[in-house]
């Protein structure tokens, strides 16, 4: 009955551009193998026989599965109990190739040809169900599984296919990995596979192509798509695991046939044993190249690695003017050092892989790290390990190695006051201010005594705390935080057991000493307060008015993330709410937005995550 308000939901066709924070904010089974062809008749092995017995009556033959009967020695096979046709009238011999194309096939078009070539790769008893599928069950964290089991088809399909960019949330990237990793049975009416396909996209989507590998090898190869595949083989790569795709790459029928494809056709070929025909292929695709040229030398240098001889192939990033995901993931695969240069001017997307890619130094993941953190791929904790393994680095310089020196005399100097200069240090990062360095300074920030000498860097403390979810130790610095200051309005937000409303004279106050463009935090502030049941609707009128924002105004995205939350389902709400956080940065979201996002979050009981996302807007916007 909890599903059936969304039965209307289906039509909707809900579209990326209708809720992104910029603006306002075929059987999918692969295609069937031949089956393996008939076992020939076993050759009689001649054998010594014994004298005849003497005549008598016949014996009837003894089924071999009844109960007495024996056969001499280890059968491993049935025997025929028929004899096996001579000269069988379906064979069809005009398309038998001559002997010098059998002598040219590959091994898989021998298999093909002879329909040796198995449909799945594992043992029946191995083979998984596609009843569930992720990698987070409930007790580990995850969601429901059967959250979205009963929802429309067409609604789920909708919102996952519009996920296609990063979140302007770090809080709400952490929520949405949490949904799309977690082990869910498949709404009715979709395919188990095409299910899986939009979620390890949108996890792709995310950067989160670590975690997208891991959904992917939670499904059977067999099962694969052709769509299924491609999202499989973007994973494998955005975490330079080249060798990872084979399974895919040569037991699915995708019928993609560009270079990318082929490069890699070509690698997994040379790993499966066929490091002539490889070598012989790639070589043909390097003559025919021009502009990717030094991708087909990485290919080759992979595919010869798999082989006795390898051929020596020297590669030269001259004239090269920018890293893809496939150069890239080639490059990391072989150990191959990439140039500063075209590291420090990758794309965000790219650095945010770059930041997991354990081919890379300290060094260089440092400033991928940064992103990454501020996007919520890295935690605190993890980045506070980045930091310590540079530090450890002898020789290491430059702003990262001094970075992890003052992070250092974060934790350990003795002086409070000497531990608050170098986070600020931290926090300036050479000048440009970077919410990734806020996220490191987390638990250094936490391990502060509450005085007031340090006040006047409470609001940054306190940013850094909640980045990390220590809402407990923000809390302590209520009675230092000045009054209408931005330490006050995150932590009125952030406060765990807040049953306190916030005063008009209190939001006059922030609203009056906002400097933000287009007074930002203050319309995030109000938004994030009425969603989480903060504030009067007297003042909601009032300083929405003021503000020059509707929170009240309506869309179809706000109609169903509302709906979602009142048949209490988390999974769909936050899932909606992803698709309403997409975005370049805060300053593109929304108040009407965060409120129906922070409101619904909280009355589907994510109410933690709700309150990290509100205070979050008020810091970053």
């Amino acid at each position: 009955m909890k599903s059936a308000w969304l039965a209307g939901g289906a039509a909707l066709a809900l579209s990326s551009a209708m809720v992104l924070a910029q603006d306002a904010p075929v059987d999918l089974l692969p295609p069937g193998f031949d089956e393996p062809a008939p076992a020939a008749t076993p050759t009689p092995t001649p054998r010594a026989t014994q004298a005849p017995a003497a005549p008598g009556p016949a014996a009837a033959p003894r089924d071999p599965g009844e109960a007495g009967a024996s056969q001499s020695g280890e059968v491993v096979q049935p025997l025929p109990t028929q004899p096996a046709p001579v000269g069988g009238t379906d064979l069809d011999l005009v398309d038998l190739p001559t002997l010098e194309e059998l002598e040219a096939m590959s091994t898989d078009e021998l298999d093909e040809l002879l329909g040796l070539k198995p449909k799945f790769d594992i043992p029946p008893a191995a083979r998984r169900s596609m009843e569930q599928v992720g990698i987070l069950g409930q007790r580990e964290g995850g969601l429901p599984a059967a959250s979205l089991a009963r929802q429309p088809a067409a609604l789920v399909r909708a919102v996952l296919a519009g996920t296609t960019r990063p979140m302007v949330s770090r809080w709400g990237h952490i929520l949405l990995r949490r949904a799309l990793a977690s082990r869910l049975a498949t709404p009715e009416g979709m395919d188990p596979v095409e299910f899986a396909t939009l979620r390890v996209r949108a996890l792709n989507a995310l950067g989160e192509h670590v975690v997208a590998r891991a959904v992917v090898q939670d499904i059977d190869t067999a099962n694969y798509s052709p769509a299924l595949t491609d999202a499989a083989v973007a994973a494998y790569i955005g975490s330079a695991d080249i060798i990872g795709a084979c399974p895919a790459v040569r037991l699915v029928d995708t019928q993609r046939d560009d270079a990318e494809w082929q490069m890699l056709a070509g690698i997994c070929n040379a790993y499966a044993g066929e490091a002539t025909r490889a070598q012989n292929d790639l070589r043909r695709l390097l003559s025919r190249t021009e502009d990717d040229r030094i991708d087909v030398l990485l290919a080759q240098r992979v595919a010869g690695s798999a082989g006795r001889g390898r051929r020596a192939v020297t590669i030269e990033w001259d004239g090269i003017a920018a890293l893809t995901p496939w150069r890239f993931a080639l490059a990391n695969a072989l150990g191959e050092p990439v140039p500063d240069e075209l590291l420090g001017d990758a794309e965000p997307d790219l650095l945010r892989t770059a930041a997991l890619t354990p081919a890379l130094t300290p060094l260089q993941r440092a400033r991928a790290a940064d992103i990454a953190a501020a996007s919520g791929i890295l935690s605190s904790a993890a980045m506070v390990d980045l930091y310590s393994q540079i530090f450890a680095e002898e020789g290491a310089e430059g702003d990262a190695a001094v970075t992890a020196s003052r992070l250092r005399e974060a934790y350990v100097g003795t002086d409070p006051l000497q531990r608050l200069a170098a986070i600020r240090d931290i926090w300036g990062g050479g000048g440009e201010f970077s919410y990734g360095r806020v996220v490191l300074t987390a638990y250094a920030a936490a391990r502060l005594p509450v005085d007031d000498a340090l006040a006047d860097d409470a609001d940054g403390m306190v940013a850094a705390m909640l980045a990390a979810g220590l809402d407990r130790d923000a809390m302590r610095w209520a009675g230092v935080v000045d009054d209408g200051s931005v330490g006050w309005a995150m932590l009125a937000l952030a406060d765990p057991d807040g049953s306190a409303m916030v005063s008009d004279g209190e939001l006059d106050g922030f609203v009056d000493d906002d400097d933000s463009p287009r007074q930002h935090k203050s319309r995030m502030l109000l938004a994030g307060l009425a969603g989480l049941g903060r504030v009067a609707d007297a003042e909601i009128a009032e300083y929405g008015e003021r503000l020059g924002i509707d929170l009240a105004a309506q869309t179809r995205w706000t109609r169903m993330i509302e709906r979602a939350a009142e048949v209490d389902n988390p999974a769909l709400v936050t899932m909606l709410a992803g698709l309403g956080m997409q975005g370049s940065g805060w300053d593109r979201m929304t108040a009407r937005h965060l409120f129906h996002i922070v409101s619904a979050l909280r009355r589907v009981g994510l109410e933690a995550e709700a309150r990290m996302i509100a205070a979050e807007a008020v810091a970053r916007a």
